[in-house]
């Protein structure tokens, strides 16, 4: 019987099977199966690897998606915890070198991180205000720098990050704008980027009393009508500053118990709403002392006088004379008869007294009705003061004033510090229709005489 290669003895087939092999010879009939390609029995057709390189293929595809997934996925995990803070320092480092970078979300996210809390606390907790100045054409970025140079903000990518996500890096407006030294990166991004200067400017003139710039205030005119301050609250400051307030100033050596009158200069301030009482005091001396420089401070407390001497000299000759040319000759009178003991009869200081006891007798709501600086009908030498203000009551007590009746101007401090008493004038006399001039005397009767001559007498 022919053995097949790779199979075995019919009976051993049949035998495997369960069946018992015909012993007549016959053939045992098989079942029937599907034909397959014709070949050798046992051996791998191209057929069979072609079928099997099909569905390896397939289940290799799947395998490597498999992979790259699961990889996708660690490396994502790795970056987010393992690896963020090397991932974090390269994104910031690429958002430093190219701000426009901070655009991107993921990137703004990584800086948002790095900058923790100074992306929303202000630089310093000092409420006080700055001038900022915006020029024009200039950058979000050059802004940043110079806000964090001026010490408004702790780190430009707070500014840049917040006017991108806002879309306002390109809104610049150039302009001076007034900022409070503790506001927000937001709120720095809000005035600046967006134009919204909330400042107002109070203007005083020259030659104003306390109780006039009070009036002011209590007016509340349309250019100031968004001022907080109380006008009662400036007032009270002025006439009693605490000693906390006259320790940062110690060039004003002020008598005790005097006011701030004298010492707040003229001039416009700009100031936000919510400004204090107190913020618009220290700019106010602060100009004084700007004005007045070094030289001038020292110069006023030569030959044994003070500058409280000197202010209150000043402020006589500021309500007596619009003219420069005149100031020192004007300083000059007061001064001689002060030398003199003589009564000073200065028509100001006793205007001052009478304003002032009107003042307190209208209540301060009133104060905008009242006019300043009026000669009083009563002649002026015939009127009485309380003891509390007698000393400006210059035609009857002698000496100098007890303290300033307005701010003067420098021109006025200049020839208070420098009177012209060489040329021994003792009397002045205003020219009618001379436009502030004065005509000076040296004697009464010479005085007497240009009283007559100007119609003032018969």
């Amino acid at each position: 019987m022919t053995i097949r290669r790779g199979g075995g003895p019919r009976e051993e087939r049949g035998a495997e099977a369960g069946q018992q092999p015909p012993r007549d010879g016959t053939s045992v009939r098989r079942p029937h199966v599907a034909a397959r390609r014709p070949g050798r029995a046992g051996t791998v057709t191209a057929y069979d690897m072609a079928r099997q390189r099909q569905r390896s293929g397939h289940g290799g595809l799947l395998r490597v998606g498999i992979f790259l997934a699961v990889s996708a996925v660690v490396v994502l995990l790795l970056l987010g915890t393992v690896l963020r803070p090397l991932t974090r320092e390269v994104v910031v480092g690429l958002a430093d070198a190219n701000p426009r970078a901070l655009a991107l979300p993921f990137v703004a996210d990584f800086v948002r991180e790095d900058l923790g809390e100074a992306l929303t606390a202000p630089a310093s907790a000092d409420p006080s205000e700055a001038e900022f100045t915006v020029a024009a054409g200039e950058s979000a970025s050059g802004i940043a720098g110079r806000l964090v140079d001026d010490g408004l903000l702790r780190d430009s990518r707070a500014f840049l990050l917040i006017a991108i996500e806002r879309d306002l890096a390109s809104s610049l407006e150039a302009g001076t704008f007034l900022l409070r030294r503790n506001l927000t990166p937001d709120q720095l991004v809000g005035r600046l980027l967006e134009a919204r200067d909330p400042s107002i400017t109070i203007q005083f003139r020259t030659g104003l009393r306390l109780e006039q710039m009070t009036a002011y205030l209590q007016a509340r005119p349309p250019e100031i009508a968004m001022l907080q301050l109380e006008a009662a609250d400036f007032l009270d400051l002025v006439r009693d500053p605490p000693a906390a307030l006259l320790d940062d100033y110690p060039w004003l050596d002020l008598p005790k118990g005097a006011t701030l009158e004298g010492y707040l200069a003229a001039g416009a301030y700009r100031i936000l709403p919510d400004a204090t009482a107190d913020e618009l005091v220290r700019k106010m001396l602060d100009r004084f002392a700007e004005q007045l420089g070094g030289e001038r401070l020292a110069a006023a407390r030569q030959d044994g006088r003070t500058l409280h001497d000197v202010v209150t000299l000043a402020s006589l000759v500021e309500r007596e004379t619009p003219v420069d040319t005149e100031r020192p000759l004007v300083a000059g009178v007061y001064q001689n008869r002060v030398t003199r003991e003589m009564l000073l009869n200065a028509d100001p200081t006793v205007i001052w007294g009478v304003d002032l006891l009107a003042l307190e007798e209208l209540g301060l709501a009133r104060w905008p009705e009242y006019s300043f600086w009026n000669v009083p009908e009563e002649p002026l030498a015939s009127i009485e003061f309380p003891a509390a203000i007698a000393g400006y009551q210059t035609y009857q007590v002698r000496g100098m004033i007890p303290g300033p009746i307005c701010t003067p101007t420098v021109t006025s401090i200049e020839a208070a510090i420098a009177p012209d008493t060489a040329k021994r004038y003792l009397y002045f006399v205003a020219i009618p229709g001379g436009e502030g001039t004065h005509d000076f005397s040296r004697t009464y009767e010479e005085h007497l005489a240009k009283l007559r001559e100007y119609g003032y007498i018969r």
